[in-house]
């Protein structure tokens, strides 16, 4: 209820005079902050439909990135609650994106350290020995063509809440006999609709009358051309809805984009043994249901990483046996084992700017003891976001479309559109259907002339034309003996002379208290520069990949000394680890690798003469740039002259080649490149469960008891972190790693939630589990919400008298008991006797001569507070003039129960 006083009000008994608030809500011509639970929200209006991009939407306050925006389904209003108190400081607010954070923080021409930068050398970068076999080249088949639509609404997938279309289109070798592996690709997030829409829209999709969808689908047709013209069925699908709609469900789509697939294999299954549907028996027998490879780009990547896990948890009835995402998103840090994956790491990739998709390669690489499958990433110079599909490319689009890599000079190195080293759209297409044709080609169709092309010798095929590309490879764990993981502190002595090694992960900006050890750099970007070490957006607190760093002032060494089991390399063909330059030190160093056997002698190789690992990546820091990724050093074992392979005691990193220098290091190994075994893992589940709702109370704290199960006994330690997400101060933080000894199946996470007396929003809260160990994420997200229970406070306003040259006139705000809530009013001032401008202005006015005056006011009443006021600037003029009025009428309230419109009366009282 809403009641008016004649005057000031009185303080109640008790309850101390409250000091005049400070500026509770900052305010533009469109956006608000305004005191919630849980802290200040920031909503902004936007004067267009915010872009569908695969990076995550965040808001701005003064330049700096506060957190991840909700949008409105229309997508023309962003916002989130944040308890940063910088909020109310805030003279600009801008929606940007996770992708962009590391762009523009660096000055413009500001030099980096050790002097100019590396472009010019990577322009002259060599390729790599030509592959005997191009994949990208067409094959024997003629290749037939078709699509299905089952329409627009055809399938209800759970984890969007939606219903999605099913439509595909299909590409099928002509006269190839028998059974034919099968491809399928998802395409990312992108705009949905194109044209003009004759009726208003009533949800982001369908479509609305007069639009188009636009067919994101369509735009593969390279790779999987390729891939049927040598034998293979490949399906591209559409998932329009699910772009629509990812981003009001907690995983962004994952899920639903991985419940989109297995629904379309599901008609695969059907239509390849029994016939029917739109293809009636044209494919009965041609289709293998046990040898099939998925592609996602972007957040369609993340989409076939959990389709491959959700295909295991449900008993693997497909064989998906091979994983590539493309220029992926990674939002939870989940693990892909058991089966073949190469990551596609576009270093122009002006979208997922952060190549944050680098993560399901270093998650994914110890995960599983033995793990039997080979995988990859492949970096590729030049390459953007948008232009591996040509229906996001200008010029060969339906659809309009853009270069996601923006620049306002297009010469500009290494990624301007002009600039020598990007690739044309139609470069870059080639070189993804190179890659993409010859992982499926070698991990499908067990072609093993395409090994080197993954196999970190970086062999370049000659459809890729003048492409720079670096791959990393770790090979199957049969063909591969591990040395040292080097993500651990070294024993006593094995660091001498001028050389120090400490273990560190994360940088300065995104590490989070559960680091197990020292951040490696400072980042502007929060690590945007460093995808090895950028926190994830639904598990920011899982520790980042945790390296070696080795600096040195002089001469001195690492050694790593062999155990008698290991050393026997005869074996294997390859002494591999990855390395990158400290972006702190020079843009090119260099090590000596010696490799010493029983008898004390050695063969020393410099890291330069193998690899460029050691060479900055190209880039300056105004753009997000250089990348610090860590690359191949791949020794051959023939080359190591001399030496007893039989008897090989240790491996020395000699720091003789640069008088000062740094450098990061992990993954000591030997191993020979092969093909591994790819199957759908069996391994144990670990699912979270729901706790369902908790009525706040008043005082006291009660537990929210999730259980973290195993779905079966392991005979080995399984461990996974687990991190609540909550934007409720009544929810507890929970942030730690569970260890499942043999046996053990469940787990017990006690959550604690405080009662108190204020009202707040209901507010649902999570448990997160990330980077498991030995298992598989089964159900990742265990859900449970807060129903507040505390009555709603009543407020009572008054009216305001003061004199001219008090400046301003405050109508006092009083609630009956404080709130989390905020308490919003607004309305309109009218002129009286005392006229707007003249007499009185509202804070938002310009004072502009010109034009209707604003008459807009507003204020808020913090959470916590129980007294605020409504403010309206008052004119002091040095004429003489009677008492004048004008009034305040209140038409709209949030937070407590209003009885509206109110109209308050202002008083100026004269002192000339």
């Amino acid at each position: 209820m809403l009641a008016l006083l004649g005057g000031a009000l009185l303080t109640p008994v008790g309850q101390a005079q409250a000091a005049p608030p400070e500026p509770s809500v900052a305010k533009g011509n469109d956006w608000v902050v305004e005191p919630v639970a849980g802290g200040y929200r920031v909503t902004l209006r936007l004067d267009a439909p915010a872009p569908m991009r695969d990076a995550l939407p965040l808001i701005a306050v003064n330049g700096e990135p506060v957190g991840v925006a909700k949008q409105s389904p229309d997508r023309r209003n962003v916002s989130l609650v944040t308890p940063d108190p910088s909020l109310l400081k805030a003279k600009d607010v801008q929606l940007v994106w996770s992708g962009d954070l590391g762009r523009g923080k660096g000055k413009k021409g500001k030099s980096l350290a050790g002097g100019a930068t590396t472009d010019k050398e990577w322009l002259k970068a060599p390729q790599g020995p030509p592959l005997a076999v191009d994949p990208g080249a067409t094959g024997k088949y003629a290749v037939d063509t078709g699509e299905y639509d089952l329409g627009d609404q055809a399938v209800f997938l759970p984890g969007l809440g939606h219903q999605a279309e099913v439509v595909g289109k299909v590409y099928a070798p002509k006269g190839a006999l028998g059974p034919r592996p099968l491809v399928v690709f998802l395409h990312g997030r992108h705009s949905v609709c194109y044209g003009d829409a004759t009726s208003e829209p009533t949800a982001p999709w369908p479509c609305a009358k007069g639009e188009k969808p636009i067919p994101s689908y369509r735009g593969y047709d390279g790779a999987a051309k390729a891939l049927a013209s040598n034998g293979y069925q490949v399906v591209s699908i559409s998932a329009n809805a699910v772009n629509a709609f990812d981003g009001g469900v907690y995983d962004q789509g994952a899920q639903a984009r991985a419940e989109l697939i297995l629904e379309h294999l599901a008609l695969w299954k059907k239509w390849s043994t029994v016939g029917g549907g739109p293809f009636g028996s044209k494919f009965v027998g041609k289709v293998n249901l046990q040898n099939i490879g998925l592609m996602g780009h972007s957040r369609g990547g993340e989409g076939v990483a959990r389709a491959a896990v959700l295909n295991a948890d449900r008993g693997g009835q497909y064989g998906i046996r091979a994983v590539l995402p493309l220029a992926p998103t990674d939002f939870a840090r989940a693990t892909v084992p058991g089966v073949a994956m190469s990551v596609i790491l576009p270093y122009c990739d002006g979208d997922v700017s952060d190549l944050q998709g680098q993560k399901f390669y270093d998650d994914t690489r110890y995960s599983v003891t033995g793990d039997a499958a080979a995988r990859s990433t492949v970096t590729v110079l030049g390459a953007n976001h948008n232009f591996f599909n040509t229906e996001w490319t200008p010029g060969q689009s339906a659809a309009p479309s853009n270069d996601d890599w923006w620049s306002d000079d297009e010469k500009a190195a290494p990624c301007g559109a002009k600039y020598a080293g990007r690739l044309t759209a139609k470069e870059q297409q080639a070189v993804g259907t190179a890659y993409v044709a010859g992982f499926f080609r070698l991990q499908l169709g067990n072609e093993t002339k395409l090994l080197p092309l993954l196999d970190g010798s970086n062999a370049h095929p000659a459809s890729a034309g003048r492409a720079v590309v670096r791959v990393v490879s770790q090979a199957p764990a049969a063909s591969r003996r591990d040395v040292s993981r080097l993500d651990q502190a070294l024993p006593a002595g094995a660091v001498t002379g001028k050389a120090k090694a400490t273990v560190c992960a994360g940088v300065d900006e995104a590490s989070k208290a559960a680091a197990p050890a020292a951040t490696c750099l400072t980042s502007p970007g929060g690590g945007s520069d460093s995808p090895h070490w950028v926190e994830s957006y639904l598990a920011p607190n899982t520790p980042t990949t945790a390296v070696t760093k080795l600096t040195w002032t002089g001469k001195g060494a690492v050694r790593i000394n062999l155990n008698a089991f290991q050393r026997d390399v005869r074996r294997y063909s390859v002494l591999t680890f990855r390395a990158t330059p400290d972006p702190s030190g020079a843009p090119r160093t260099d090590l000596t690798v010696r490799v010493v056997d029983g008898k004390g002698r050695a063969a020393a190789v410099p890291v330069s003469a193998v690899s460029d690992a050691l060479l900055r990546m190209p880039g300056t820091p105004e753009m997000g740039l250089p990348k610090n990724l860590l690359r191949t050093v791949r020794i051959p074992t023939s080359s190591l002259k001399g030496i007893d392979l039989r008897d090989v005691r240790a491996i020395e990193l000699v720091t003789d080649k640069a008088a000062a220098g740094s450098v990061f290091v992990s993954d000591l190994a030997f191993s020979t490149p092969g093909l591994g075994k790819s199957a759908p893992s069996k391994l144990p589940r670990l699912s979270a469960t729901d706790v369902g709702k908790f009525q706040e109370g008043n005082s006291g704290v009660q537990n929210a008891e999730f259980w973290v199960t195993l779905s079966r006994p392991s005979p080995r330690p399984v461990t996974v972190y687990a991190e609540t997400a909550s934007e409720s101060p009544s929810v507890g933080s929970v942030v730690k790693q569970l260890v499942f000894r043999p046996g053990q199946t469940k787990q017990k996470i006690t959550v604690p939630i405080t009662g108190n007396t204020r009202d707040s929003y209901d507010s649902v809260f999570s448990l997160v589990l990330s980077a498991p160990h030995d298992a598989l994420l089964g159900k990742s997200f265990g859900n449970g919400e807060v129903i507040d229970d505390d009555p709603t406070p009543t407020l009572t306003v008054g009216h305001a008298t003061a004199a001219e040259n008090a400046k301003t006139l405050k109508f006092p705000l009083k609630l009956s008991a404080p709130s989390d809530k905020f308490v919003w009013l607004s309305g309109q001032a009218e002129d009286g006797t005392a006229v707007v401008r003249q007499d009185f202005t509202v804070p938002d006015d310009s004072g502009s001569t010109t034009g209707e005056p604003d008459r807009g006011v507003w204020s808020v009443i913090e959470a916590g507070r129980t007294t605020g006021e409504l403010e309206v600037d008052l004119v002091d003029d040095k004429v003489q003039e009677p008492t004048e009025t004008f009034t305040v009428d209140l038409t709209e309230g949030e937070g407590t129960d209003l009885e509206l419109p109110v109209s308050l009366t202002g008083t100026i009282t004269d002192d000339d």
